[in-house]
């Protein structure tokens, strides 16, 4: 026991050591040989103690953040996940990774297309920017990816003693943010050049693309595994049934997670302590909120007062298709590039009270569908929010006469 105890603090030691000659400058290629050649594999539980004990002697926290590329290069493969749980289907952190896998895909079409821009005639360069604007709109939505983790996963680190790294990650998290954002600002620049965005990538484009790259190896290398020995079942139920305030990236979860020992009766969510969703004209309980809304012949979604998409209804026949990857997405990221301004206008019209309905109807697949945009307000006037409504009218419009007599049909969405 004394043998492995020692050889855990001679690695520790050693990576300390290894990451300060980074600190001093030393080159990562030359760092990263000297780690193969001493350690060749470090358990990932390791690397995060190391990192914990490097701020707690001093290296600030900003250092350690402008470390953490180099550093999580030299790791690259190098890290020991032997001893790493399984991770049941459905887990948050199953969700994590399908996230990344996804994340992963659009990165990588993303630098391709960045990639090509030199072969990109003048003709096709709006169409090219289109195409990136949508990809970038993608990659942004891993905001939702870190909001999970600064907010649910963390918090339980910080219970367990761990505080340094996920400081660390959260700036990094924040640098990623940051740079999204510029380029999705570059992409939007009304007189943007080939040469414009040529002078970009290598200072904006390719590090926002590799910085996410990047935390996906921090995650699945070091960040999960530890979460994984450290929370409880408990402690990843409480994680799970508040995912969904959040929102999922680029995912919906195939399967509800639902570990043994774990009740019914503990799944279920009551608005109140009777179960019952009480309004001023009466009172129903989710589960008859939920059959109603679903009944409803017509398409809704709701966007925040902040312009996140928060809920969408699950008819069985919908007109335009949504899944739980948009919950907690900005609306303006959830349309097409080409259409991003007049959602803005319509939004910014909403709150500034110049407007309340916007209408609009179209020719879809031999289907007549009219679309209705609401500004919802409370008993004050004040902006709560946007209610998208569209309805399949193909039926309605062929109408003639009158029904007077009974005769049942099945409702579209039954």
């Amino acid at each position: 026991m004394s043998e492995l105890i020692n050889n855990s603090r001679y690695r520790k030691e050693k990576l300390k050591e290894l990451i300060l000659k980074l600190h001093d400058g030393q080159s990562a290629d030359e760092v990263r040989k000297e780690l193969i050649e001493s350690l060749k594999n470090i358990p990932y539980g390791e690397v995060v103690e190391v990192e914990q004990e490097l701020i707690h002697e001093g290296l600030p926290e900003s250092e350690v953040l402008k470390l953490c590329d180099i550093h999580g290069a030299v790791l690259e493969g190098n890290v020991d996940l032997s001893g790493a749980k399984d991770i049941p289907e459905g887990h948050p952190v199953d969700v994590f990774i399908k996230e990344n896998i996804e994340l992963k895909k659009v990165a990588q079409k993303a630098k391709g297309l960045l990639q090509a821009l030199g072969q990109v005639e003048n003709d096709e360069f709006e169409k090219y920017i289109y195409a990136l604007q949508g990809l970038f709109n993608e990659l942004m939505d891993v905001d939702k990816h870190y909001q999970r983790k600064e907010y649910l996963l963390f918090p339980y680190l910080e219970k367990n003693e761990i505080t340094g790294p996920p400081k660390v990650m959260w700036g990094k998290h924040d640098e990623i943010r940051e740079q999204l954002k510029g380029c999705i600002q570059i992409l939007k620049a009304p007189e943007l050049t080939a040469d414009d965005l040529e002078d970009s990538l290598e200072l904006v484009f390719y590090p926002a693309v590799q910085g996410l790259i990047d935390m996906v190896q921090k995650e699945e290398e070091i960040l999960f595994p530890m979460a994984m020995d450290l929370l409880t079942v408990e402690d990843w139920y409480n994680i799970h049934k508040q995912t969904l305030e959040f929102g999922f990236t680029l995912y919906d979860p195939q399967v509800d997670w639902k570990p043994e020992g774990m009740t019914e009766a503990s799944t279920e969510t009551n608005i109140s302590g009777d179960g019952n969703i009480k309004l001023p004209s009466g009172s129903f309980t989710a589960k008859e909120i939920m059959a109603i809304l679903n009944t409803i012949p017509a398409d809704m979604t709701f966007v925040d007062k902040d312009d996140k998409v928060k809920y969408f209804t699950q008819g069985k026949e919908r007109i335009f298709a949504r899944s739980r990857s948009i919950i907690n997405r900005d609306v303006r990221l959830c349309h097409p590039p080409g259409s991003t301004h007049i959602v803005e206008k319509i939004v910014d019209d909403f709150k500034s009270g110049k407007a309340s309905h916007a209408p609009f109807w179209i020719q879809m697949k031999g289907k007549f569908i009219k679309i209705e945009y609401f500004a919802l307000r409370d008993e004050n006037g004040e902006y709560l929010g946007t209610l998208e409504y569209s309805q399949d009218l193909t039926e309605n419009r062929a109408l003639e006469g009158e029904q007077r007599i009974l005769s049942y049909g099945e409702p579209k969405d039954q």
